[in-house]
């Protein structure tokens, strides 16, 4: 498979933040039955009404099995972009590449490698090859360059502020069934030369009980430069601790910026007696005119694919053309999984 032989760094790339604007988005159609209860009938009615909200805002592509074709074209807004696509299941957050930037405006895709969250020591499906190819099959649908490097990490694993930090989790990268034969300076190496950062920011662990291994977009994300939301919980016994993460967020945050945390409280969750992680930070920002920061309406920006973490996220690789129209509303009420 063509890759460049270079790094994003070296040539000048960078992973932009996750609120500057972007001309479109991917989803993933769900349908896989060990996922999703029901026949991912429920998930497929939420991801229409979320697929339909996005679609008011700014393009969106939809990658669909052979089986399940008809049914999103069928189902979808005629306007919204549906491919034929082989994939595992509907985790393009995750499975999709990052996309990465430079000052001209010109777009390349970085391809991670993919494992199913942990692959065979604790990965939640087997087999995963066709989801470890779909950050490729992406980047030819945009029509640009990739890079791919020797690494295994999902997009929900990291979050950056767009001016030369990444969040992440010792227990996710460092974790053995990610990366054994890969040092923290290693990876942390990868990670600069390939998100065109100079800072990386290890939070020692996500949120208790997290299928994902510590993704950081379950528990931190930066909501502007030196500015991070956290998600806790309450009481000496609560799965998700705040001052741990505070306290290493005031410490490490670049100096020349405001370093503030701002913390989302969130009650844990109890289901059959037992606490769940209340996941907040994971989101999708749709931009366009109607984004409350005018300054940035007019600037050339390509996230990494967003998650189909729920029916208020969808999966979506955010990539950049042009400002695209304002946003639109979306009401999250039912629980797809």
């Amino acid at each position: 498979m063509h890759a460049l032989p270079s790094t994003p760094a070296a040539d000048g790339f960078r992973m932009p933040a996750e609120w500057e604007p972007h001309a479109g988005c991917y989803l993933v159609w769900p349908e896989r039955p060990d996922t999703w209860r029901l026949g991912a009938k429920p998930a497929q009615a939420a991801w229409t009404a979320v697929i339909a909200a996005i679609a008011t805002t700014e393009p969106v592509t939809v990658l669909v099995s052979a089986g399940q074709y008809r049914n999103a074209r069928e189902r979808l807004p005629r306007h919204v972009r549906v491919v034929e696509t082989s994939t595992n299941d509907a985790w393009v957050r995750d499975t999709g590449p990052t996309f990465v930037t430079d000052a001209a405006g010109e777009l390349r895709a970085v391809s991670w490698r993919f494992n199913a969250w942990g692959g065979l020591r604790g990965g939640l499906y087997f087999p995963w090859d066709a989801d470890d190819v779909v950050g490729p099959k992406v980047a030819d649908l945009e029509r640009c360059q990739r890079y791919l490097p020797d690494l295994v990490l999902e997009g929900g694993a990291i979050d950056v502020d767009g001016q030369g930090t990444v969040l992440t989790t010792q227990e996710c990268l460092r974790n053995p069934n990610r990366n054994p034969e890969l040092g923290g300076e290693q990876i942390e190496a990868l990670l600069r030369e390939h998100l065109g950062v100079s800072q990386v920011l290890w939070l020692p662990r996500g949120v208790v009980d997290d299928e994902t291994d510590g993704h950081v977009d379950n528990f931190a994300r930066f909501a502007a430069p030196g500015v991070v939301l956290l998600t806790w919980t309450e009481g000496r016994a609560a799965p998700v601790g705040r001052r741990p993460a505070r306290g290493l967020l005031r410490e490490r945050l670049p100096r020349q910026r405001h370093r503030r945390a701002a913390g989302v409280r969130r009650p844990a969750r109890r289901r059959g007696g037992r606490d769940l992680p209340a996941a907040v930070p994971g989101s999708a920002r749709p931009h366009g005119p109607g984004s409350r920061d005018p300054a940035r309406r007019g600037e050339r920006a390509l996230h990494h694919p967003a998650g189909a973490g729920g029916p208020a996220v969808g999966g979506r690789a955010d990539l950049a053309r042009g400002p695209v129209r304002g946003p639109g509303r979306l009401r999250a009420a039912a629980c797809v999984w």
